[in-house]
């Protein structure tokens, strides 16, 4: 059938009519959906277009220590943003903005001619330097509230807190262990634009907070920590140490109450600190323990049943050759009881006492004290230490690690491992955080003493303990940590340290340690120094006892612990080399130097211990001390020339 044009134009207009039907349904269909299903997300949708969102820093959740002072704690503070295309003036936005903001206008004036709508020129600034801003009242700049990171402390457990960077993430220590937990919800900026993404003012802009995040209880005691700090940093100065730690905690639940380092820094302005400041070297650096591992030989050799208290052991008179190697004692011993080995810190003794129980035993006694493995503890970058298996060892090796070198420790490692001494055996777990708090102050987390495991017997550890006392008492190697007023259980400790060059170990550079509990009948506090390279002595009896008498002295007397003994003067020096220099109390005269530079014998007859030593060290000798009391005989005699070689001596005996 043959179309006319009449039909064929009719044709058209109807499909035409229809087409028009039919996107007129889908319009109106659309726009019921939009309007009418999807309204929710269409105006959701068409915010989004209007408006632009900045995230802000969140606010972390506050550190506070055992008693609930504040240690770290997020402040509001401005933060200054610029919209750029609403500045007519870029002129004279950047003189009066360059300065303020301590910004060459160079690189102001590049941020305010960006074409973004939304340029930050500094956050958190200082209120001084934001109230100096708002007085300008420049067109286009704005501020916002932003959370910053404040110790209110200073330098207070700066390495053990750690800081956090702008974002704010934590950086280092807790603030970086514990980031996922004390990070809050982010807030966001709200600013609303045009069609052209051009601000529409200032006054448009809403600030949404986020919420908070979870605080922190610690197990530190602030004022435990100031007192260990103080004390380590008087030490370490008058040591001419390197570096040094400290750390006192409770024996019996394993809380660590301080731990102080030094050199230290201020977490309010880290960037002006070097790297190695803000290590916190008590948990991440490792050392050889010398002759504190001592403590643990005779803990094993007692629980193993080897040797008791009273045995006779033959010291060789101060020479031992063992696997290849001579060992020296500081003083040439001929017989002593094993509890002596401990108190005059014999090398040759320990050696011999670590061949009566072998290798794998020890080792494993080692292990369970918790050497070679990490502690756990709740801070990034904790090291094991090094400790080789049994089959490694040597007969040499054997009698090393007896005497504390071949294997590294940290301080917080020694710490907890005395800490099972003074608790009867019981090895607890190490915490620094006690509690774990929403922003709404509900309990999160708590944590509770932990025992990980018994090293010893009760009774092993009680011996011990009775040993660790005779080292601190009258011709013990530790008298300078003895505590007026409460009886003390320690051991000092010397070790070379190695030299990074040759492989070996170093003539000259030593590490100092002393690390003891008090009262040592009932343990309240262990506590670990250790000074890193001292120069003016060598010995852990002279650089930490003397940190560790001043700091569990006041400690004591700030936990109100009582008096376990009559106040009493402390007493002599040891009268071994691994000892300390008491304060004359009388007018010693300087030494004279004999031409040549050769040293003169100065007249020591009637002087007591300790103006004794206090000579000596004017003249930079080492001197061999025999008997207490007062000096009835010396040699060489007084005026004489003192040789390179010549052995120095003096006879003391009570007065009559």
């Amino acid at each position: 059938m043959k179309l006319t044009p009449e039909k064929c134009c009719k044709i058209r207009m109807i499909l035409i009519g229809v087409g028009f039907t039919l996107f007129f349904l889908a319009v109106v269909g659309r726009g019921f959906w939009l309007q009418v299903i999807d309204s929710e997300e269409t105006v959701a949708r068409a915010r989004r277009q209007y408006k632009r969102i900045i995230p802000l820093t969140p606010r972390r959740g506050a550190i506070y220590d055992r008693n609930g002072a504040e240690l770290a704690r997020s402040i509001s503070v401005d933060s200054i943003f610029a919209e750029p295309l609403r500045i007519r003036d870029i002129d004279s936005t950047v003189r009066a903005l360059s300065r303020p903001l301590h910004m060459s206008g160079a690189a102001l004036r590049k941020r305010l001619t960006s074409k973004r709508s939304f340029v930050w020129l500094e956050r958190k600034v200082q209120p001084d330097q934001s109230a100096r801003i708002r007085k300008l009242g420049v067109e286009g700049i704005a501020f916002t509230k932003e959370h910053q990171r404040f110790y209110p402390n200073g330098e207070l457990a700066a390495q053990l807190l750690g800081f956090t960077g702008l974002d704010p993430k934590g950086l280092e220590g807790l603030e970086r262990y514990y980031d996922s937990q004390m990070l809050g919800q982010e807030g966001f900026l709200v600013t609303a634009k045009d069609g052209r993404r051009k601000g529409l003012g200032a006054s448009n802009k809403v600030v949404d907070g986020g919420s908070h995040g979870n605080s922190l209880n610690l197990t530190i005691d602030r004022n435990l920590q100031y007192l260990a700090e103080k004390e380590l940093a008087v030490g370490l100065k008058e040591a001419q140490g390197r570096t040094g730690s400290v750390i006192v905690l409770d024996p019996k639940s394993g809380e660590i109450l301080a731990m102080a380092n030094q050199p230290t820094y201020n977490p309010n302005a880290y960037r002006r600190y070097a790297a190695a400041s803000r290590r916190n070297r008590a948990v991440c650096d490792e050392f050889e323990p010398g002759s504190t591992l001592k403590i643990f030989l005779m803990a094993a050799a007692l629980n193993e049943k080897v040797v008791q208290p009273n045995q006779w052991i033959d010291c060789e008179k101060g020479s031992y050759r063992v696997g290849g190697m001579t060992i020296h004692d500081h003083h040439p011993y001929d017989r002593l009881s094993v509890a002596d080995v401990l108190k005059m810190s014999s090398n040759i003794g320990s050696a011999k006492i670590g061949k009566l129980l072998e290798r794998q035993r020890y080792y494993d006694y080692l292990k369970q004290f918790g050497f070679g493995e990490k502690t756990g503890i709740d801070f990034p970058g904790e090291t094991s230490g090094q400790l080789r298996r049994p089959e490694l060892w040597f007969e040499g090796d054997l009698a090393a690690v007896s005497f504390g070198q071949g294997m590294t420790v940290t301080a917080l490692q020694m710490a907890r491992a005395v800490g099972a001494i003074a608790n009867g055996g019981l090895l607890m777990k190490a915490d620094l955080v006690r509690q774990i708090v929403d922003d709404r102050g509900t309990l999160v987390e708590s944590r509770s003493p932990q025992t990980i495991r018994r090293v010893v017997s009760e009774k092993t550890a009680a011996q011990v303990r009775s040993m660790m006392e005779m080292v601190t008492n009258e011709g013990g190697t530790g008298t300078l940590a003895a505590v007026p007023g409460y009886r003390v259980a320690g051991k000092t400790g010397t070790a070379q340290k190695v030299d990074p060059v040759t492989g070996g170990y170093s003539a000259d550079k030593r590490v100092a340690s002393f690390v003891g509990f008090a009262p040592a009948d009932n343990p309240r506090l262990v506590v670990m120094v250790v000074i890193d390279e001292p120069q003016t002595h060598v010995y852990g009896g002279l650089v930490a006892a003397p940190v560790f008498s001043r700091l569990t002295g006041q400690a004591l007397r700030y936990l109100g612990v009582p008096p376990t003994e009559a106040d009493m003067e402390a007493p002599l020096p040891p009268v071994t080399l691994e000892t300390g220099v008491a304060i004359s109390t009388g007018n010693i005269q300087p030494a004279r130097i004999a031409e040549g530079d050769a040293p003169v014998m100065p007249h020591c007859l009637g002087l007591s211990c300790r103006q004794v030593l206090q000579t000596m060290e004017k003249l930079g000798l080492n001197i061999r001390i025999k008997g207490t009391g007062k000096v009835v005989e010396q040699f060489p005699a007084p005026g004489q020339d003192i040789r390179y070689g010549d052995e120095v001596w003096v006879k003391l005996e009570p007065p009559a």
